[in-house]
């Protein structure tokens, strides 16, 4: 589509085709508006790289364009990556309490100050020219959802956010359907759907299921419970701080993360606790097992997590006793399967009895399931229909609901990170890329880990390294012909002698095609490679990355 003044521009940088790193970019004119800012936790490949944040350079490119951005809720996958947004780029950031209560904290850890964070409620508006920005609640796994409506001069446009229909919410507060059927009513031209669940038939149960579950097995237990959940699932949180109170039992908080957004849930009045209830980690063992139940961060197995140090005995206060239970809330991120499954194999090796299974009833979803998203999608009955929020598979099953449900085909746009949609009032279609993709958080570096590195980096994990250190006399230009070898990850030296002293034989082989008087030090170091790389993988089959250090005497 050739570019006019009157088409409105649609641009995920974020959040498509896989799970995590939410982002969209809203585009009129020399408008430009963000809803969300989020971050994916690496996959087992990306050796090394602590988060996965979305490639921001179409912002940073149109930063005199970038008036504001919107959050939809508080989870990581959709503010971990506002802090290096907002590094690059001072705009006023609007959310509902909780979820800036989450950023504020989020944002003292980066050491960023002075940011306009705008506290916002469901059904207000914000005017930022040419766009009116409306906010509705939802029902998400955290408190304070929200869908966000953008008034546009061509029409409306719809983000869900994170939804689900849940009729009996832990705090009371249901879809604004009230509200969605006025948007339906007036008439919205493009909705954008969240797809996390689109592949799963019937209905998402209700989160009160899981807190029937949690007093049902906390009346069994007579021992220890240790439940794990996401450090941001307040309402889980909550119910099994009520459950505990039920059964006369303590409750301590373990992990960072958990402790500082209960911190902030409290202060904000998101959970209740009741007085006497918590009790500091160190405390616990003044209690019997029957009278404490522990609340955890590490349902997704992470390394460093409270839950795996506990599993590997390795944690300062808890180490797991016969009799304890172990209850993950949570179902595994893609990608975290093996994780999960070896924290809960060790939790059993301890001893513990550990309650897991989806079955069981201690977890349910954030995201609608089919019959729910059908219910959207006739309720809103949007003309054009761009399913976002999940793997490739989730976005073409929402499709596919959305044909079923007689939006046309034509009018559906399965895309990718950095496609470009445009719309005007009588037509919809795709209009070229912007730069989108994975950016790499290592440590205090963003963005210099690339696939080089990684590459490396693979090579180092699978076959280890082999340090060639070979000498040259300064004022003759010769080269030595014993060269020292260092080995890393390849073979156990002291096992592996007649390799080394092969090697060595193979390397001096390689300084004498090169002569006695090489000033090109690249070439030196190429032929050792290549003279020692196909030895190596003659005698072993694997290819350990060879080092060639030159050293002046």
């Amino acid at each position: 589509m050739a570019e006019t003044e009157s088409r409105l521009r649609i641009i995920p940088l974020g959040g498509l085709g896989e799970i995590g790193k939410n982002m969209m970019a809203i585009r009129y004119q020399d408008s430009i508006i963000i809803i969300d800012a989020g971050l994916m936790f690496p996959e087992e490949e990306l050796l090394g790289i602590d988060i996965v944040i979305p490639d921001m350079t179409y912002l940073f490119e149109n930063r005199e364009k970038v008036k504001a951005i919107f959050l939809t809720h508080g989870h990581e996958d959709h503010v971990g990556a506002l802090p290096y947004l907002l590094k690059e780029m001072n705009i006023p950031v609007y959310g509902s309490k909780l979820t800036l209560g989450i950023v504020e904290a989020k944002l003292k850890e980066h050491g960023i100050a002075n940011v306009q964070l705008n506290v916002v409620r469901t059904r207000d508006i914000v005017d930022i020219e040419p766009f009116k920005v409306e906010f509705i609640r939802v029902c998400h796994s955290i408190p304070d959802a929200m869908a966000i409506a953008i008034h546009s001069p061509i029409g409306i446009i719809l983000h869900t956010g994170d939804i689900k229909l849940d009729q009996t919410p832990v705090d009371g507060e249901v879809v604004d359907f009230r509200k969605l059927a006025e948007l339906s009513e007036k008439g919205v031209l493009v909705m954008l759907g969240d797809s996390t669940n689109a592949d799963k038939p019937g209905f998402t149960m209700s989160e009160k299921v899981v807190g029937n579950t949690f007093d049902e097995l906390f009346g069994k237990c007579e021992g220890r419970i240790i439940v794990t959940t996401f450090a941001s699932n307040v309402a889980r949180i909550q119910q099994v701080i009520s459950t505990a109170k039920k059964y006369g039992r303590k409750a301590a908080i373990v992990g960072r993360s958990m402790i500082n957004n209960v911190q902030i849930a409290q202060e904000l009045g998101y959970i209740k606790i009741p007085e006497g209830i918590l009790v500091e980690m160190e405390d616990i063992n003044k209690y019997s097992a029957k009278e404490i139940v522990i609340v955890t961060t590490g349902s997704q197995g992470e390394p460093m997590s409270a839950l795996t140090r506990i599993a590997t005995g390795d944690h300062r206060w808890v180490n797991i006793e016969p009799g304890d239970t172990v209850i993950i809330s949570a179902t595994p991120i893609p990608g975290n399967e093996k994780l999960v499954t070896r924290t809960v194999d060790l939790l059993f090796r301890q001893g513990a009895e550990v309650i897991y299974e989806k079955t069981t009833g201690v977890h349910v979803s954030g995201h609608a399931s089919q019959e729910e998203l059908k219910i959207l999608l006739n309720l809103i009955r949007p003309k054009y229909f761009i399913p976002i929020h999940g793997e490739y598979r989730h976005l073409m099953k929402h499709a596919k609901l959305a044909e079923s449900l007689g939006i046309p085909r034509a009018r559906i746009f399965v895309v990718e990170n950095g496609w470009v949609i445009e719309v005007d009032k009588k037509k919809a279609g795709i209009a070229g890329k912007v730069a989108a993709g994975k950016v790499l958080v290592d440590g205090l570096g963003v963005g210099d880990v690339g696939n080089i590195v990684l590459r490396d980096r693979k090579q180092l994990s699978q076959d280890g390294i082999m340090i060639v250190v070979v000498t040259i006399n300064k004022e003759s230009g010769e080269v030595g012909v014993r060269p020292d070898i260092v080995t890393r990850g390849f073979v156990y030296v002291r096992e592996s002698e007649q390799l080394i002293e092969e090697a060595k034989e193979k390397v001096a082989e390689a300084l004498s095609v090169c002569g006695k008087n090489i000033s090109e030090w690249a070439v030196i170091k190429s032929e050792v490679r290549d003279k020692l790389g196909k030895y190596l993988f003659e005698k072993t089959g694997r290819r350990p990355m060879i080092l060639p250090i030159i050293v002046e005497v």
